[in-house]
């Protein structure tokens, strides 16, 4: 584990085309700290979970990886290729709910108290006039999102270059009595970890590597810092899926992980209950905020995050989910929980039903995004092999970009400078993903919250004589890019650029401009 830094890598290849995906076996004892079991060992319906996976596979939702445990034992564990039990995960917002855990130990450690005032902890970043809300924001009134704030303050702390993120916080009126106003805040959530850096003067990564991380078996964890070196909090954290759901399974156990407390019981309790109304209406987003975890209809907790990351945990049923995905409807994602997995849990063992375990097994092992983009067989893939062409000025620096092409797929090749300057190189399939062995940036990167070295897989295809598709998956960023290279002659080419979000989402636009070279 260790805090994120920057780099380029050329890459190595890995293929993950159809077939080839390592298998997940969910039967079995695992090496993570977790048992494993059939589902209808733990009252669970193996058909209940191949209708939920069915049903997630051929929604418009974009899943990534899914894991149930029940009793203690996982019984259903899945990925969608070119996601893998190995890959971490963006958490987003998720990550609020490891903040809540990082406060509530210091709590119990005797470090400070929910009802300490926020101001106390910063007298070098306060405002020339401290308001009378601001004098009574306390720390459990940043848990639970009721800062006295009207909108949130992340934007503006990040916005604000060479500005301490603490002062920008501070800075921003409170327009409600702390405590009476639940407004979304991650700003907030950045200012508990700030609080607890000042007071340890350790990371919040760093404060929760021996006292969690550690224990549960948490090996691959990084996390997001400020200017100023501290962990942003409200995002920014990536585990792997397992990692995730073993956090849920903690939970679960009211903090009790092996025989050892590691959080008091009382901070579970009070963390997980909501302690203000949180948004209007009746869906899951309406039942309540408690210390950076939200209730859910069906009378659950989560923690979540953005496009789709949950830690699901439910004590009257004793289970947990997690689920990983690039998803624009969150809440459908949860119906489609509801709908499927609930009516298939009993209260004691099910018969055996080994048929329908074995076609759950077969599916899961067989999910896969889609990697289809167009023809293999066009001329234009032995045309292009080996050409390389001079970019002209991009906001990225990029000088060239060659293309190597092959029967079974090729790679771009990016390069910086006409000399041996820095270079990555993509491999991609034909309509087959394959991923690289090592973390690189995102060569494009654009209007994204967060800029992180990840595992990138590709394919491609082509369409007519002229036009190579590119897709590239940040698995371990959620997000990705369509690259579509359009031969404006025998010596130029177009490079257009769209981001997964506006591929989705017509709401959502891409605001790259395209990239243009010559031979």
């Amino acid at each position: 584990m260790s805090s994120r830094r920057y780099f380029l890598n050329q890459s190595g290849a890995l293929i993950l085309g159809a077939g080839v995906l390592p298998s997940v076996t969910p039967f079995l004892e695992t090496k993570k700290g977790m048992a494993s079991a059939t589902p209808e060992s733990q009252g669970v319906s193996s058909e209940a979970i191949l209708h939920y996976l069915q049903a997630a596979n051929a929604s418009d939702l974009e899943h990534h990886a899914f894991m149930l445990m029940r009793h203690g034992k996982v019984i259903s564990e899945a990925y969608w290729n070119p996601f893998t039990p190995d890959h971490i995960h963006t958490l987003y917002s998720l990550s609020k709910s490891f903040t809540s855990t990082a406060i509530g130990m210091a709590v119990q450690e005797g470090r400070f108290k929910l009802t300490d005032k926020v101001i106390s902890f910063f007298p070098e970043h306060l405002p020339v006039s401290v308001s009378d809300y601001q004098a009574r924001l306390e720390i459990r009134h940043l848990l639970n999102m009721a800062s006295g704030h009207t909108s949130d303050t992340m934007g503006p702390m990040r916005a604000a270059e060479g500005v301490s993120w603490v002062k920008t916080f501070f800075d921003r009126p409170l327009e409600k009595e702390p405590g009476t106003h639940f407004l979304y805040n991650t700003g907030a959530s950045y200012m508990c970890s700030a609080i607890l850096t000042k007071v340890t003067g350790q990371k919040m990564f760093d404060y929760l590597t021996p006292r969690l991380f550690k224990p549960l078996g948490i090996t691959q964890a990084d996390w997001e810092e400020s200017p100023e070196g501290v962990n942003v909090a409200g995002y920014g954290l990536r585990v792997t899926t397992r990692d995730i759901i073993k956090f849920g399974q903690l939970y679960l156990n009211k903090g009790l992980w092996q025989g050892k407390q590691l959080i008091n019981t009382a901070y579970v309790d009070e963390a997980t209950t909501s302690h203000i109304t949180s948004n209007p209406g009746d869906g899951d987003w309406s039942q309540g905020y408690g210390y950076q975890f939200w209730r859910c209809k069906p009378g659950f907790y989560r923690g979540d995050g953005a496009f789709g990351q949950f830690c699901i945990v439910m004590p009257q049923y004793d289970a947990v989910i997690a689920v990983n995905s690039e998803s624009t409807d969150m809440q459908k994602q949860m119906t489609l929980l509801w709908d499927h997995i609930l009516p298939g849990i009993k209260d004691g063992p099910l018969k055996k039903d080994k048929s329908v375990q074995e076609k759950v097994l077969q599916f899961s092992n067989n999910l896969t995004l889609n990697a289809k983009l167009g023809e293999s067989t066009s001329p234009l893939v032995k045309e292009l092999n080996n050409q390389t062409y001079q970019l002209k000025e991009n906001p990225w620096g990029w000088h060239s970009i060659q293309i190597n092409t092959s029967d079974q797929g090729g790679e771009i090749i990016l390069n910086k400078s006409a000399s041996a300057g820095a270079k990555i190189a993509i491999p991609f399939g034909w309509n087959a993903w394959i991923s690289n062995s090592q973390r690189i940036l995102n060569p494009f990167s654009g209007d994204y919250r967060s800029l992180v070295p990840s595992m990138v897989a590709a394919t491609a295809g082509t369409e007519g004589n002229d036009v190579l598709k590119i897709r590239l998956k940040y698995t371990e960023g959620i997000h990705g890019d369509l690259l579509t290279l359009n031969r404006l002659s025998n010596t130029g080419i177009e490079l257009t650029l769209l981001n997964s979000l506006a591929e989705k989402n017509p709401n959502t636009k891409e605001t790259r401009n395209k990239l243009t070279g010559i031979i």
